[in-house]
């Protein structure tokens, strides 16, 4: 150390300011990423720290959820559940039925206990408002058993005189 303050004290003073403002930045860039890391850290955890506390909510209130679903299922007709495929059938049928073109993705399923909830992507091309309108009434009177989770409706950029609807679409499938 004394060799340090030895050749530092004999250098000019350029020199020595030179050498100051290297540390200092040596010294900052040290704090900078010990400061990204901390606020990483910090961030993963509070995430954890939520994470566990719904997870106790859920574990907390499982005995109520429980109940409620056994209450659903007595409510539920398993003859007019839907699985994935006639999930899309049914969407395909009555878009047809209105005389509306569509395309839809592959629906993706999630399974929990005794219920699986199907969900696919549904978009209608180049339709007037009132069928749209007639589908949408239509395909809300499947409710409870099929539900409109997400809805977005724009004018088409070539006509906008017609409208592009997309539609996330769910049924719920009692498991047997």
């Amino acid at each position: 150390m004394r060799a340090l303050k030895t050749y530092f004290l004999r250098r000019l003073l350029r020199e020595k300011i030179l050498l100051v403002v290297i540390a200092a930045l040596v010294a900052l860039t040290l704090l900078s990423s010990v400061g990204r890391r901390a606020a990483a850290f910090w961030r993963t955890q509070r995430s954890t720290t939520v994470t566990l506390r719904e997870q106790q909510l859920w574990l907390k209130n499982r005995a109520s959820i429980e109940a409620g679903a056994q209450a659903a299922v007595k409510n539920l007709d398993p003859a007019r559940t839907l699985d994935d495929t006639r999930l899309v059938g049914e969407l395909n049928a009555l878009a047809r039925s209105h005389g509306l073109r569509f395309t839809n993705d592959t629906p993706q399923t999630e399974r929990t206990g005794q219920f699986a909830v199907h969900t696919v992507q549904f978009n209608l091309v180049k339709s007037d408002w009132d069928s749209l309108k007639r589908f949408y009434v239509e395909l809300s009177q499947r409710s409870p058993y099929v539900g409109i989770e997400q809805f977005s409706l724009q004018a088409d950029r070539a006509s906008p005189a017609q409208l592009n609807a997309s539609l996330r679409v769910s049924s719920v499938e009692l498991i047997r």
